[in-house]
């Protein structure tokens, strides 16, 4: 085993995954031979983010994604980091990024592909100038039985409940892995002592109740009523005591807070935004996973996140996700508003 600072035996993320790799009938290597290429990319988007402030790596590249959002120039680093670095994995088939209009079908076209991943490369990058956490989103998912090369959008367009994995990194004060293979949820730490990822937060459980909400309360106006109300709930204390709002505006770091401490996260519909603005395959799937698989719940307003059925890879969705006892009494406002 490799060992951290302080002498003590340290599981790696790598023998962590071997070990719940065990639990897939007929693994050969191959799953965690594809999760190794996620945790190489961290590492070199961790290295870059790290320097941004000491290489020309900041600022606008002058071009614009499929979203007509101007692209960062890290932004288009890390999708080429992740894409070169899950390319050479012949499991994968297909590689679907916010930053990327189509598919991308991997040149090996090789029959032993299994799997299609889809991936946020750096969610908030438009503040990293300002020194603020950023992160990557990842969600893996099967070939559906009889897909092939021809229809590389069948590989993707699969609802979140059939993630077979998915996690994300938040690149902060330190370097966070989190993931969970449908078997709870585990973060591990970048060691930069010795380049490693390792265990650092154990099946981790979300609160059942927190302190804080998180939402930009700018738009609170533009917000349905229920949204205004449930509001109107934390900050007087109508769930037991009041709320603190805590909003950093990059998701990831948004939603790890609400992971570790409890509470709530809310990207509500707005009237401009009527269908939201996170992206359902690869930022609010994710998290929505990793939110049920500690104990916690994420819906869009109307129905449980990983039960979408996505028509389109840049799909939006509106996205609330928190702790058991704030995702109750939203459920309860949500049919009082209904009916």
């Amino acid at each position: 085993m490799d060992t951290i600072a302080n002498d003590t035996p340290a599981l790696t993320i790598q023998q962590h995954i071997l070990q719940e790799q065990r639990r897939f009938p007929g693994a050969s290597g191959e799953f965690s031979f594809l999760l190794s290429g996620i945790t190489l990319a961290a590492k070199q988007i961790q290295a870059k983010v790290r320097r941004a402030g000491l290489t020309d790596i900041l600022g606008n590249q002058d071009t614009s994604n499929v979203h007509g959002e101007v692209q960062q120039k890290l932004d288009i680093y890390s999708n080429d980091v992740l894409s070169s670095a899950l390319a050479c994995r012949e499991s994968v088939g297909i590689l679907a990024s916010e930053e990327n209009e189509h598919p991308m079908i991997m040149p090996h076209k090789s029959p032993i592909a299994k799997y299609a991943v889809v991936f946020d490369p750096l969610d908030g990058s438009s503040n990293i100038d300002v020194n603020v956490s950023v992160g990557t989103t990842f969600s893996i998912f099967r070939r559906p039985e009889g897909a092939d090369f021809d229809d590389p959008t069948r590989w993707v367009l699969q609802p979140g409940r059939r993630q077979i994995a998915a996690g994300y990194v938040v690149y902060g004060s330190s370097t966070v892995m989190v993931y969970t293979v449908g078997n709870g949820v585990h973060g591990f730490t970048l060691d930069p002592a010795v380049g490693a990822f390792v265990l650092s937060h154990e099946n981790i459980r979300m609160p059942q109740q927190g302190k804080y909400y998180s939402v930009n309360e700018a738009y609170r106006d533009n917000f349905p009523d229920a949204f205004i109300e449930y509001l109107e709930e934390l900050r007087t204390g109508k769930l037991n005591h009041p709320y603190a709002s805590r909003y950093i505006g990059s998701m990831v770091a948004d939603f790890h807070r609400t992971l570790l401490r409890g509470g709530v996260f809310m990207y509500p519909p707005t009237k401009d935004f009527a269908s939201g603005k996170l992206r359902l395959l690869y930022e609010a799937n994710p998290i929505a996973i990793i939110a049920e698989q500690a104990g916690g719940a994420a819906t869009d307003g109307r129905q449980r996140i990983l039960d979408i059925q996505p028509e389109t890879i840049h799909q939006r969705t509106p996205l609330i996700v928190g702790s058991q006892v704030e995702m109750e009494r939203l459920f309860e406002l949500f049919k009082t508003q209904v009916s």
